[in-house]
């Protein structure tokens, strides 16, 4: 990775951990960016700093980073409302619209943010778009069963999908068991029109267009931390 981009993901993630106070109920993002966060959260844990925090790991990964990290852990069943969730993004556009999945925990990210009160999303500047879909593909998550049949669907949309794979070549499996279609549409003049496309077909479980979810957007750069917001 490029140094600054690293630097950047880090600045990012600890600007955004400075809305973490005692008591709070935390989503913890998955990614190479939100990882900073779970780690500057377990340091302000440990210095004290932080006390009585529950957090909601949005990936079995996470989960297990949080717990190396002795950071206290809960589940939504316990803790079903969140104050606030620190999470990363692959593309992000000026309406604080964002394409996620890309470490593909989209359908646990979604539902930790559905379910929070403060939406942070953070990056680098090299994640900023005019429009979703310019830069990145939108991953959909889908039942094995009916493979086949989700893929014309998504073709006939304007997609075109391409199976997801591990690095030992073989068909990448998310957290639930199932898989990813990562779907080129090119730029998305409308995303709102192809997220209820995709929320209509039976055998799609979720997707990477979050829109109208972030409340707010930490963006860091060679000019520094940029912090928009954005009523939900």
């Amino acid at each position: 990775m490029n140094q600054d981009l690293a630097s950047f993901k880090r600045m990012a993630a600890e600007h955004a951990v400075t809305f973490v106070k005692p008591g709070m109920v935390v989503g913890l993002g998955h990614g190479s960016t939100a990882i900073w966060a779970v780690r500057r959260i377990a340091d302000r844990i440990h210095s004290g700093e932080l006390r009585d925090i529950a957090a909601i790991p949005c990936s079995l990964t996470v989960e297990r980073d949080a717990r190396e990290l002795g950071i206290p852990l809960a589940t939504l069943e316990e803790q079903p409302a969140v104050d606030i969730t620190i999470d990363g993004a692959d593309e992000v556009d000026p309406a604080l619209n964002v394409i996620k999945g890309g470490g593909g925990a989209l359908l646990r990210e979604k539902i930790v943010g559905q379910a929070t009160k403060r939406y942070v999303i953070i990056v680098d500047e090299s994640k900023c778009s005019p429009t979703l879909g310019t830069t990145w593909p939108v991953p959909v998550e889908v039942l094995p069963f009916g493979l086949r049949a989700h893929t014309l669907y998504l073709e006939s949309i304007g997609a075109t999908p391409k199976l997801r794979r591990a690095t030992d070549g073989q068909p990448f499996n998310t957290d639930q068991g199932n898989l990813i279609l990562d779907c080129a549409f090119g730029p998305i003049p409308d995303p709102r029109s192809i997220a209820q496309k995709l929320n209509e077909h039976a055998g799609i479980v979720g997707h990477g267009l979050f829109l109208g979810m972030a409340t707010d957007l930490i963006v860091a750069g060679s000019s520094g931390i940029r912090h928009e917001t954005c009523a939900r």
